[in-house]
């Protein structure tokens, strides 16, 4: 369930769903899905103005079957968030009735990014080059289009593919929901390559990056809070210089757990 503490949302409205030239969502960064389980606003708007709004948020949630709510102190949520952790919940729309089937589960011990990952082999760009293996632990569309937009070719495989160096000239590791320890054969599928003769570039981003340093031996930690937003600063260093980063993950590598062939970057 995502809780945003702006005070009025979906003001911009709804694009189209449109596919590109390469098969992608236009304006979105998944393929007109919606992940989340539900939504909790303080105010929705009702009368968007945008000249490419198809829709209002709340058409666009019943079209996906997804529930929401507003008029909650999202403010107040997030505050007992953020003493208690990540919490679970549930939206209802009466008090003290039991949901026979809906028990609470935790999310921590389910394979998320088994359920979120493409189920088969998918390339973009064919005739391009370098060719980049991409492992869909819960990709963004727009980590393929920056590939394509360079004149690659991207190869997007299920996150349990069995990884061969010598089918692409660079590997990718996208960002995915939940805990990295959960994902044992992706990590066992990097090690390969990692250890492989013929020495291949890795790219990690959020889980991804968990993932590959898991693979060289490191442990990950759930974060009690985790780091969300896209203004969070981020300390290079070798050279003391600070990038301000987006980011959005709970859980993180404990750079304690590093041997003497590796050092943090950020």
């Amino acid at each position: 369930i995502l809780v945003l503490t702006y005070p009025l949302v979906g003001n911009y409205g709804i694009p189209a769903e449109e596919l590109d030239a390469n098969g992608l969502s236009k304006y979105f960064e998944s393929n007109h899905k919606i992940w989340v389980s539900g939504l909790i606003v303080g105010e929705v708007c009702e009368t968007p103005s945008h000249w490419r709004q198809k829709q209002t948020l709340h058409e666009w949630m019943v079209q996906h079957q997804i529930p929401g709510i507003a008029g909650i102190d999202t403010r107040a949520l997030t505050k007992k968030i953020r003493e208690d952790g990540t919490i679970l919940g549930k939206i209802m729309q009466v008090e003290n009735v039991e949901l026979i089937g809906l028990e609470f589960e935790d999310q921590n011990k389910r394979n998320l990014v088994a359920e979120v990952s493409t189920k088969k082999v998918v390339t973009y760009n064919p005739k391009g080059s370098p060719r980049i293996c991409a492992v869909d632990c819960g990709l963004k569309l727009n980590q393929i289009r920056c590939f394509l937009d360079r004149g690659a070719r991207v190869d997007l495989v299920p996150w349990n593919h069995k990884l061969d160096p010598k089918d692409f000239d660079g590997l990718f590791l996208s960002n995915g929901p939940g805990d990295p320890i959960i994902c044992k054969e992706t990590v066992e599928n990097i090690k390969k390559v990692v250890t492989a003769k013929e020495a291949k570039p890795i790219f990690g981003i959020c889980l991804g990056h968990q993932l590959l340093a898991s693979a060289i031996g490191c442990k990950t930690y759930k974060m009690k809070y985790g780091n969300r937003g896209h203004n969070l600063p981020c300390l290079h260093h070798s050279t003391k210089r600070c990038f301000m980063t987006s980011q959005n993950h709970g859980f993180a590598v404990n750079v304690q757990t590093l041997d003497k062939n590796w050092e943090p970057l950020f």
